[in-house]
This record gives structure tokens, sequence and C-alpha cells, in this order.
């Protein structure tokens, strides 16, 4: 597999450039707000999204300023949902450490996350980026929806396959879609281009979704959150759901009782867990995450030969043979 530095060689640069950049639009004028954005700031990941920005806009041209106001935008707007989805799933922890929540409470992670959003919207309409502005939108859109149809299917437990690719379509995949879109969209105004760099972003984040939703049904919790979380928290997602699809109608009603009634017992959790991995739960969604990923970078394909395709693909096999 290739290397995260590999990867990120030809836009090393792009990167360096993007860190005091990115830092610069983290700051408010209220003293408590600034120690909570310099928490997260000081928390933040590996920064996957502004790397597929920076290499969809190398497969077409130049870096330039508009690329930075992108990758900004993306991590702001993607550094906002975190906040805002630890809130929505009662979480308390963040990549290992604290969340926002976990330690200034609801409310104030709430208002962060908000405050986060704006100052992505501002930066576009700063730059008069008004195709960034509309991507972007469309994004905080597909992104909400997916997490009100996630709720109301982890209420009812009524999922089915259909639902479950919408889900993960609006909920995570619609971001690293408008990472390359919005990339390409720095570089080039065409819109065929454009569209297509947004389809392939999508096959993309749905192949790394999966791999989050594999993850949940190891034996270690690699990712720093418990083995069969997505169970204590009633979401059915595709491993389990192959289980339910090939399993009886008595025997799935009893496994959908115990998720409903005992999805917080530890015993039951790891039951259900082992079930879907002897069932051939994770093999097929592993098989699926494959054809995903194989879609997106067949789509990569029809572009000619560079260095930023080649470490798009690698990005693309990266985050779906990542061990966190």
């Amino acid at each position: 597999m290739t290397s995260l530095q590999e990867i990120k060689a030809p836009i090393k640069q792009e990167l360096i450039e993007f860190e005091p950049f990115f830092k610069n639009t983290l700051k408010g004028e209220v003293p408590l707000l600034n120690t909570i954005l310099n928490y997260l700031y000081r928390t933040k990941g590996k920064q996957l999204r502004p790397m597929f920005v920076f290499l969809s806009a190398r497969l077409f041209g130049n870096t330039n300023e508009y690329a930075q106001v992108a990758a900004c935008s993306v991590e702001l707007l993607h550094t906002a949902t975190l906040v805002h989805d630890d809130v929505v799933d009662e979480a308390y922890e963040r990549r290992g450490l604290f969340s926002v929540n976990a330690l200034w409470k609801n409310k104030l992670a709430v208002l962060v996350g908000d405050f986060i959003l704006a100052q992505g919207l501002l930066l576009q309409l700063k730059y008069k980026q008004y195709s960034f502005l509309h991507l972007i939108s469309r994004a905080v859109q597909d992104m909400a929806e997916g997490e009100i149809l996630q709720i109301k299917k982890s209420r009812k437990l009524d999922i089915d396959s259909d639902t479950y690719f919408e889900i993960i379509r609006k909920k995570t995949a619609s971001l690293i879609a408008t990472s390359m879109a919005i990339g390409a969209a720095s570089v080039t105004s065409d819109e065929d281009i454009i569209e297509k760099m947004y389809r392939i972003g999508q096959d993309a984040g749905i192949a790394f979704q999966i791999k989050d939703d594999i993850f949940d049904y190891q034996e270690k919790g690699l990712i720093g959150k418990p083995t069969g979380n997505d169970i204590k928290e009633k979401k059915i997602t595709l491993p389990m759901l192959y289980v339910l699809n090939h399993s009886e109608p008595s025997e799935k009603k009893r496994i959908l009782r115990m998720i409903k009634r005992k999805n917080n017992n530890q015993e039951t959790v790891r039951e259900l867990v082992k079930l879907v991995v002897d069932k051939g739960g994770v093999e097929y969604a592993t098989r699926m995450m494959d054809e995903f990923r194989e879609k997106a970078i067949a789509g990569l394909m029809e572009f000619p030969e560079s260095e930023a395709r080649t470490s798009l693909i690698g990005l693309m096999n990266y985050i779906t043979s990542r061990k966190k």
C-alpha cells in the first residue's frame, strides 16, 4: 500500500500552506470560543478531505489561492459536523480524546459548530467563490438529511439496503464528493468535469463509510471506539444488514429484538458482533467496499496519467485499507 507521505508528495507545499490558512479561520472574538477552537485545532485528524481537494485541483492544473479556500471550506464543514455529530450521538470521545460536548456541554458545542460553519460560508463570500458556496450548501443539506434519516431508521429498525446507501451517500460520501468537486472547481469552470469529480468522490466516500462500518465488527477497538458501538446506538449498517437479509423471519425478529431491547448489554453486543462475523456480514461488506473503490478508480482512469491521479488512486486505496 502507498504510504500517506507518498500520497501527499505532489501537494506537499499546498498542505504546508494550508495549516496557517486553516488555523487563522478558527478564531473568534470571545476568549472561551478561542479556547475551544484551539482545542479542536490541536486534536484535528489526518485532514484527508483537504488532500482530496488539492489532488483534485492538481488533476486539472496548478493549485492557487482558491484551492486553499476550497480546502479550508471543506475542512471547516467537516470540523463543524464532527462537533454536532458528537452532540447528536451523545459521544464523549473523539479520536481517543474528550469531545467538545464532554468538556464544555452540549449548548456550547452546538454554538461552536455553528460558528465554524459560518466561518466557512463567510470565507467563500470573502473570495467571491459562489460555486463553492453552492457545493458546500448542497453538502450541508445532504449531511443533515442523512443524519435525520439515520435517526428515524434507528428508532424503527426498519432499514433496507436502498435506505442504507442513501444514508451513507448523504451523511458521509457527500463531503468527500464535495471535496473532489470543489477542488476541480478551484481551477476549472467546466461543469461536466466538476460533476464527474463529484460522482467519483461519492463512490470513494461510500467505500470510506463502509470501511468505518466494518471497523465496528472487528475484535479490537482500532479506531478509539468500542467494538459494537453501532449496535449500541441501534444503527444497522451493511454487515448487520447482510445478516438480516439472509436470515429466516424468526431469526431476523430475534436479532432485531436483541438490538432494540439489549443494545447496551455488553454480552448481547458481543454475541451480535460474533453472529455478523460468522454469517459473512463483514466479508460481504468488504466486497461491496472494494466494488465502490474500484468504480471510483475507474472514473479517475478516464483522466490523463499524472502524479495527482496516481496519488488520488493511492488515497482511495488508503482509505479502504487503513487500520484506524
